[in-house]
């Protein structure tokens, strides 16, 4: 009799610790959920984390609360949600930045490749490039005609070192051979209002900034740097249409867990997320930020992860770039 309700105690529980995975799942979120944002509050992904955070929370009925871990160009944040448990309470909504910086830095605190599992690239925005209206160059194919006929007269203003737009920048000065001196600033705002000053009046930057100064004039925009037009700026054209496929390159935000998160947490998480970038109020607070839905797979966001890793390494190395 004992050795019956044994071995029908043991099958209860080893029938218990197969479902249980799927048990986790179905009543995951069962308490609040940290966002780590690896920079300080009040910038772009920042922003876009608590905009997620709120939606998530509203929709999953817990709490997603963010938490800003800022230093290193993103890497003290990034590193610890790296060592959090993958358990699902600990997310990172990060840039680019985490496959630019093993790059940049000359040790990061993470792999980008077997730290994290990833959810999704959840929105992009390209780089705009602008001049100055007094620059005598309608069209991409002018100003590198005219930065040709002129070398080391012009220079072009980023948002700083190892930015997204400074990295776009990069690959046009390379890949067309151009003597074009990049001047870093400290933001996106700044580099944009030296071209509108003439004091760099070349620009590869953030389109927030961008957009309201082409719209009124003060700018000239000559293309966006993604595969296809911006809505932001749909009348100018993209570098491929330019005549420069290979000047390629966007800021993202991804949203990535520990490596080993139970597989149906991060499909839900993903499901959720593709839900959020969808709605209307957000897809509209997001262009006031010059960012596009995009709801990448988790297979995708690997994949992109694993082309950007090695493509912005070699431009990197090329330009001798160092984080500042």
């Amino acid at each position: 009799m004992k050795r019956r309700r044994f071995l029908h105690l043991a099958a209860g529980v080893a029938a218990f610790s197969a479902l249980s995975p799927t048990a986790q799942a179905q009543s995951y979120p069962a308490r609040p959920v940290r966002v780590i944002v690896p920079f300080a509050p009040g910038g772009p992904t920042d922003v876009f984390a608590r905009l997620m955070a709120q939606k998530l929370s509203e929709q999953l009925g817990a709490q997603f609360y963010v938490e800003n871990i800022a230093g290193a160009g993103g890497n003290i944040g990034t590193g610890r949600a790296a060592q959090a448990a993958p358990d699902g309470y600990t997310m990172l909504v990060t840039g680019a930045n985490i496959v630019l910086n093993p790059a940049l830095y000359p040790h990061v605190p993470y792999d980008p490749g077997k730290d994290f599992d990833p959810i999704t690239i959840a929105v992009a925005a390209p780089a705009v490039l602008t001049v100055n209206p007094t620059l005598p160059a309608q069209t991409v194919r002018d100003l590198v005609v005219l930065i040709k006929a002129h070398p080391g007269k012009y220079s072009y203003a980023s948002p700083g070192t190892g930015t997204p737009p400074h990295l776009v920048g990069e690959l046009f000065r390379q890949s067309l051979d151009l003597d074009l001196v990049h001047v870093p600033f400290n933001g996106g705002g700044p580099a944009i209002a030296s071209a509108v000053a003439g004091h760099t009046p070349i620009s590869f930057g953030s389109m927030a900034p961008a957009v309201p100064l082409v719209k009124d004039g003060k700018l000239r925009a000559l293309a966006v740097s993604s595969k296809t037009r911006s809505q932001a700026l749909p009348e100018t054209p993209t570098m491929t249409e330019a005549g420069y496929p290979e000047v390629e390159g966007e800021s993202w935000f991804a949203v990535v867990v520990p490596a080993g998160t139970p597989k149906d947490v991060i499909a839900l998480l993903h499901r959720e997320i593709v839900k959020v970038v969808a709605l209307p109020d957000m897809k509209e607070r997001l262009a006031t930020l010059g960012y596009q839905p995009v709801a990448s797979t988790p297979a995708e966001c690997a994949a992109q992860f694993t082309t950007e890793i090695a493509k912005w390494a070699k431009v990197i190395r090329a330009a001798g770039i160092k984080a500042q």
